[in-house]
């Protein structure tokens, strides 16, 4: 048998599922942008896409709920300037297209001489960074459930104080497919899957809860027995850690992060600042700062979508570039923003494949796809010896911030009281306030141990969600303020 390449294999996908079933072709694709370029427009796109999802979730031993979705539909925009016109449909059909097509081109109220003209067909370059399979095929009904139970039983024989297990499973194949009017024609078939656990310990009469988890761009086989033990045991310890906490001090001391899903720290207080949309409007704490140190030395921080597997990397991004490895901040100078096509445009610099939606429904716009810090050369234990008095968080919950001044609040899920350099109890109730910027500069060790999340993260912006991925090395912070209770 002879395969194709990657890239023209899954631009044929696309076309068997969101093109032939309804009459279209590529035909029929050039003509509804030929509609839209009739006016005078900067760009226009077609977004055209199938997603089934499934999931399932189990608590106190019984499958509570199971749920299975098919959606599909194409999102059309037009662009002119800084606006940008959009219509959305379930119905994929030629006349629905058209239709599209020609209410958002009154964005622009000028006609072009002639007959407009779509530029020649060229299929957009892209990854290969994850299988093209269809995750919710890859085990069946009894044997998703019998996961899920399996989970629940490690919880519980793990340790007697565990009262209440919870277990989710989450698959999803998503097909996407962009036609743009400069002619680009570009695919991805996304695979995506999340493994959940959350446990309830109790102690004399005292609650507490842990979590864990995760997940990836791959098949359900991923979760076999030895990750879904790490997940278990990750919980578990978190659940009885709590159990023993004390309340948090509060006031202005050093604060020593730990590596991996700590980061979603610097994704919120840092990456969104660092999205092109917020700093060409000059909204962003970092807006025109370009090759200014923003940050200590020895910080570097990449929004990287190409690591192969990971939640938050694209073979292409939603507007048919490929996902780029994008260093933000360089030994602590800021080097560039996060684009997607249009700000990119209006700004002067190249997209740098950041251009991303939820679904069909929705208008691209620079989103992060796997932001990290990399790591430096002092080991996690010298970082947690050099506190005479801090807090050392290793898990963080919610959090916010807002990007103009880049105030952000987080309340960490898990962390300890340090005193001369001893880990001396867990606390809980510590939320960390500070300023993104600011804070960056006042980054004093940084550790060997870069590590990116276990595939749990999602991002939302303008009312949109985003599979995405986060991660950093052990980190001291000298000077963050810390909300505590006691």
């Amino acid at each position: 048998m002879i395969s194709r390449e990657p890239t023209i294999e899954r631009l044929a996908t696309a076309q068997r599922l969101l093109l032939e079933p309804f009459g279209l072709n590529e035909t029929h694709l050039s003509r509804a942008l030929g509609e839209i370029t009739a006016h005078r427009v900067d760009d226009a796109d077609l977004y055209f896409q199938y997603t089934r999802s499934e999931g399932w979730s189990l608590e106190e031993g019984i499958v509570k709920t199971g749920s299975f979705s098919i959606d599909q539909g194409v999102g059309v925009r037009a662009v002119s300037g800084e606006k940008t016109a959009f219509a959305y449909s379930d119905d994929i059909s030629e006349a629905s297209l058209l239709d599209a097509a020609r209410t958002v081109r009154s964005i622009s109220a000028s006609t072009r001489a002639g007959k407009a003209k779509v530029a020649a067909r060229k299929v957009a370059s892209s990854r290969s960074l994850y299988p093209a399979l269809d995750p919710i095929t890859t085990l069946d009904s009894t044997a998703k459930v019998q996961l899920l139970e399996k989970v629940e039983k490690r919880a519980r024989a793990k340790d007697p104080r565990i009262v209440q297990v919870m277990a989710g499973l989450a698959s999803e194949w998503d097909v996407v497919m962009v036609a743009r009017a400069d002619g680009t024609l570009a695919a991805d078939v996304r695979p995506l899957v999340r493994l959940s656990v959350t446990v309830i310990a109790e102690q004399n009469g005292r609650r507490e809860v842990g979590s864990s988890g995760g997940g990836g761009r791959f098949g359900l086989a991923y979760f076999d027995d030895s990750r879904i033990q790490e997940y278990v045991d990750d919980a578990v310890k978190a659940a009885l850690t709590n159990l023993e906490s004390r309340p948090a001090p509060a006031g202005e001391m050093t604060v020593v992060l730990g590596p991996g899903w700590p980061g979603i720290l610097l994704h919120e207080a840092i990456g969104h600042g660092l999205e092109g949309d917020f700093n060409r409007k000059g909204s962003s704490a970092f807006s025109g700062r370009i090759g200014e140190r923003v940050a200590a030395k020895g910080v570097t921080v990449l929004d990287d979508g190409t690591i192969a597997d990971r939640r938050g990397s694209l073979n292409v991004d939603d507007e048919g570039n490929p996902s780029q490895r994008n260093v933000l901040i360089e030994d602590g100078i800021l080097r560039g923003y996060i684009q997607d096509a249009l700000n990119a445009r209006l700004m002067g610099v190249a997209a740098t494949g950041n251009g991303r939606r939820e679904s069909y429904a929705h208008v691209p716009m620079p989103r992060m796809t796997n932001t990290y810090m990399l790591g430096g050369d002092k080991s996690p234990d010298e970082i947690v010896a050099s506190i005479r008095k801090g807090l050392y968080a290793t898990n963080f919950g919610g959090g916010q911030v807002d990007i103009t001044s880049g105030k952000f609040v987080f309340s960490a899920s898990e962390a300890f009281w340090v005193e001369n350099g001893k880990i001396q109890y867990p606390v809980k109730g510590a939320t960390i306030v500070g300023n993104g910027p600011d804070a960056l500069t006042r980054v004093t060790m940084i550790g060997n141990d870069m590590r990116l999340d276990s595939g749990v993260g999602t991002c939302g912006k303008e009312g949109q969600s985003v599979p995405v991925g986060v991660g950093q090395p052990t980190l001291r912070i000298d000077g963050l303020t810390v909300g505590g209770t006691a």
